[in-house]
């Protein structure tokens, strides 16, 4: 079969694409035939070794990807036919091989059924950042109808699903994006939308949520941590989930008079019941039309190791997705 992968950690440049042997599913995995996969920042870190996880050489690369099933392991079979189409997320790092191939292996509880109607280029684009944004305001947030819940860069793909997933459960969602997106994130479902450079962006939002925000989430990663704190009101929630380098300061005693939080998490780190929960939720707002991704740009899986350079160099808006075959 074809792959992308690689023989050592470095920067794009190491990756391949060549042929390595096909995988063969154990008792309670699922061989898959992709069709397509994307490419995300936690897959550029595991490739330079910025975020250190098991891993075999040679490496496929990739987490996220869109397949028909092609065979299951005798433990797993009476829940996966052949034809089924699936997505998995989860893939490429803790031991676990990645995505971008002709076809792969996935244990049974890390593959979800794909909705009937949804392209599967939508599909493995909103593969991790919907999830992540699931567990950010479920998981971590707690988030209940009525919270006012601010998202910060709400136009990109994480940010744009926090507003859809946050507006649908009922909160209130105050969101700060460029000016040219206010629009497009009013659209998702966002109550107020602010520019982040305002002159004085936290006393705007105070003027929207004169009794603080219960939820906060950063997607940009600057975690100002002392701005955040301010804005929380009484038991309020911080969740971190980018800024991987970033060392903010935490004002600790504004913090715990107002009986708040800061919870940080890392989609990689979350079980597969958890997974299973997030993909669940994620797939009956993908089937009702109400989670799209804005834009997607697909490649072939030969071009792997550019994709991955355009993305270190931040060349890319949107989402790129690696299409099998071509």
């Amino acid at each position: 079969m074809h792959a992308a992968y690689i023989e050592q950690l470095g920067p794009a440049e190491v990756i391949r694409y060549g042929e390595l042997p096909a995988p063969r599913p154990g008792p309670s995995e699922v061989l898959v035939a992709v069709e397509v996969v994307s490419v995300n920042h936690v897959d550029t870190f595991v490739r330079s070794g910025a975020w250190s996880t098991p891993l075999d050489f040679p490496f496929v690369i990739g987490r996220d990807l869109v397949g028909t099933v092609l065979g299951a392991g005798p433990a797993v079979a009476h829940r996966f036919a052949p034809g089924d189409r699936v997505w998995c997320n989860s893939l490429g790092h803790d031991g676990r091989q990645g995505a971008a191939a002709d076809q792969v292996v996935v244990p049974a509880d890390r593959l979800y059924p794909l909705p009937d109607g949804v392209e599967p280029e939508d599909a493995v684009a909103l593969a991790h950042p919907a999830v992540t944004a699931y567990l950010a305001l479920f998981d971590q947030g707690g988030i209940t109808a009525g919270d006012t819940v601010l998202v910060g860069g709400a136009a990109g793909n994480v940010g744009s699903a926090l507003v859809t997933l946050a507006a649908h459960a009922g909160a209130r969602v105050i969101a700060t994006s460029s000016p040219r997106d206010h629009a497009y994130v009013r659209g998702l479902g966002a109550a107020e939308v602010l520019d982040y450079n305002h002159p004085d962006l936290p006393g705007a939002i105070r003027e929207l949520a004169p009794d603080g925000v219960d939820i906060h989430v950063d997607t940009s990663g600057r975690n100002d941590l002392e701005t955040a704190v301010d804005l929380l009101a009484g038991r309020g929630r911080i969740v971190l989930l980018a800024g991987l380098r970033t060392r903010p300061v935490l004002p600790v005693g504004p913090l715990y008079l107002k009986d708040c939080s800061v919870r940080g998490f890392a989609i990689s780190h979350a079980t597969a019941g958890r997974l299973a929960v997030a993909a669940a939720h994620v797939g009956k707002l993908m089937a009702a039309g109400l989670l799209r991704p804005r834009a997607t740009e697909v490649l072939p899986l030969s071009a792997a190791a550019e994709a991955h350079r355009l993305l270190d160099e931040g060349k890319v808006t949107g989402k790129l997705v690696l299409r099998t075959g071509a």
